[in-house]
């Protein structure tokens, strides 16, 4: 389904499901416009009609006449500004508290009803998946210093192997075979990990994996290996690829081994450059077929004792 008749679609099923299109709110005589109106009211002491507007993004005449109707109703009060003698202060009366409490007891009886029948396990999908949609359509964007970096915790094994595959087949058109190599590697990382020699670092933005990188043991002692270092396609340009090379890097280096070697295809322009800028140099090339695709594999080495290699 086009974006467009998804969103059509999903509002269609929303505005329906939590009563939107009724005349009035549970518990209450007002309109959901009106309501938007009282809740900003209740969220600050004083502020004037048009923060609320700009808050709500809400048409100028249609807020005038909502707070017209709350003060003839004794639900509002107002009084010119010390500061600004042409701004006028709304603030909720007693009445009107009285009100946005039963509005709020109302709505938020009606939405635990909705929610009541789901298992905690839908609850919580539930408000990851709406707390996602107000993510993606925020304004603000989002920048290096939203990123955090954090150990390995329970299902991040299981999401980067599925993450990794699916960004894969989208970019470069690999197929499961791919999604196979990545949870034999993981599932021997977790069988045998080494803490003394091993390591993993997972990005996040907010609580969503922004990306992730491995430090794993080789059968030589001074010989570590960086592998599968992803980067989500929102959090690119962000830094975030170099700094995850970068905490294994240094990992590596607290754990005295002498080289870092890594494997990766041509095609992976991006992490190429993060490598060269990391100081690794390509060792050499041999042609493949993997993944569905006639591929270039790559050698890379970081020689860890040499002077001036990325500190």
């Amino acid at each position: 389904m086009p974006i467009v008749e998804q969103v059509r679609s999903f509002n269609r099923f929303y505005t329906r499901e939590i009563g939107l299109l009724a005349k009035h709110l549970p518990e209450s005589n007002l309109t959901l416009a009106e309501a938007r109106v009282l809740y900003e009211l209740a969220q600050a002491r004083e502020q004037t009609a048009a923060a609320i507007i700009r808050t709500l993004n809400m048409d100028k005449a249609h807020v005038s006449r909502i707070v017209a109707r709350f003060r003839n109703a004794g639900l509002l009060k107002s009084r010119v500004s010390p500061e600004h003698g042409k701004q006028m202060l709304l603030s909720l009366t007693v009445a009107g508290r009285r009100a946005f409490r039963k509005l709020n007891a109302g709505t938020a009886a009606q939405i635990e009803a909705l929610v009541e029948p789901l298992t905690l396990e839908n609850r919580q999908r539930l408000a990851r998946n709406m707390q996602e949609i107000q993510d993606v359509l925020k304004v603000k964007p989002t920048s290096a210093q939203d990123v955090q970096f954090r150990p390995l915790k329970v299902g991040d094994l299981g999401w980067i192997t599925h993450r990794q595959a699916i960004l894969y087949h989208r970019e470069y058109g690999w197929d499961w075979t791919y999604e196979g190599l990545v949870s034999q590697i993981l599932g021997n990382f977790c069988a045998q990990f080494d803490a003394t020699r091993e390591d993993a670092w997972v990005a996040e933005i907010g609580d969503q994996v922004a990306g992730s990188v491995f430090l794993m043991k080789t059968d030589d002692p001074g010989v570590g290996k960086l592998r599968l270092l992803y980067v989500e396609p929102a959090a690119r340009g962000l830094g975030v690829g170099s700094r995850l090379v970068h905490l294994c890097v240094e990992r590596a280096r607290e754990l005295r081994y002498q080289k870092l070697i890594l494997w990766t295809n041509d095609v992976l322009v991006s992490a190429r450059k993060i490598y060269q800028a990391a100081g690794f140099t390509l060792l050499e090339e041999n042609r493949h077929r993997s993944f569905g695709k006639d591929l270039v594999g790559q050698n890379w080495v970081l020689d860890l004792q040499k002077p001036g290699s990325v500190q």
